[in-house]
């Protein structure tokens, strides 16, 4: 283990763990309300990413105004999904839907290949990049003091995604609305039967999926770059979603954390020099964790009576 650098790993793992809560607040959202797993999440994800960089850079527009335009854009394109696509599947297998956003992905994924083409981007700048926060820690590794440095992107991305995770959670435990896609996805046919509207329900939670998947895209171009490869970070989101559970949003903010500072321990030991291994990490948290609960950290067990 790198004592030196370990403080500084775990504050950046910790701090990555933000976008990585909100990537899978977007996951949860569907879960919650339908019961689908969408495999189409990062597919829109990148779709906000470069609909945001398409408005600002060559169309020129304040990149405040690109994010707001791309999140109108991504909404609509989710409710225009559950129209056209997942609407017919009611009553249909749940594996036959499942499958229908898989294959959702692959076309987005084609559509964003074909309209703004394979190149890296270089997306605009959200926060200083100069200037980062400097902490000097109260204790003394190897002699010297223990500083972590912070860059102002990675602070404020954490903090944009924790309180988007904090406004998504008020949401279904406060609102008339939330409360219903709760219940919706229980039972829909007892749900219709008390006059909620199930496809109404169905379509705000997609078109919500597509903000939330849009304001994910944005932080994590910041920091990384653009480039279609951006779709497949959302592969780490799904260790986090089932560590806190798949119906669990609270569970999400634990389980970015925790896959987070798996993955800054990883990099401060001398695990990092196998390849992959940070990424390999969360899977093996993962594995361990549902060894001892199957539903997740926050899952709900689920009991049936015959």
């Amino acid at each position: 283990m790198n004592w030196q650098l370990l403080p500084q790993m775990i504050a950046t793992g910790l701090l990555a763990g933000g976008p990585l809560a909100l990537m899978a607040l977007g996951l949860v959202l569907i879960f919650k309300s339908s019961y689908i797993f969408n495999f189409a999440h990062g597919q829109l994800l990148l779709l906000g990413a470069l609909i945001t960089w398409w408005l600002a850079v060559p169309r020129g527009l304040p990149l405040w105004l690109a994010i707001l335009l791309a999140l109108v854009g991504v909404a609509g394109l989710g409710l225009l999904i559950e129209r056209l696509a997942l609407r017919p599947m009611t009553g249909q297998p749940l594996l036959s839907i499942i499958l229908m956003t898989l294959g959702l992905g692959q076309v987005l994924h084609g559509l964003a290949l074909l309209l703004f083409g394979g190149a890296q981007r270089n997306f605009p700048q959200l926060f200083a990049v100069a200037n980062p926060y400097r902490i000097t820690l109260p204790f003394l590794i190897n002699g010297n003091p223990a500083v972590i440095i912070l860059k102002q992107n990675l602070v404020w991305s954490f903090i944009i995604a924790i309180l988007g995770v904090i406004v998504i959670g008020a949401f279904f435990r406060f609102t008339h609305t939330g409360l219903a896609m709760r219940g919706a996805s229980e039972d829909h046919e007892l749900a219709q039967s008390i006059g909620l509207r199930i496809h109404r329900i169905f379509g705000l939670s997609w078109a919500l999926a597509g903000v939330v998947a849009t304001v994910s895209g944005v932080l994590l171009a910041t920091s990384s770059g653009l480039d279609l490869s951006l779709s497949v970070t959302v592969l780490a989101a799904f260790p986090v979603v089932l560590l806190g559970g798949l119906e669990s949003i609270p569970g999400t903010v634990v389980g970015g954390l925790l896959v987070g500072l798996s993955q800054g321990l990883v990099s401060a030991s001398k695990v990092q020099l196998v390849r992959n291994a940070a990424e390999i990490m969360p899977y093996i948290v993962l594995l361990l964790v549902l060894l001892i609960r199957p539903e997740g950290l926050f899952g709900q067990k689920r009991i049936e009576r015959i």
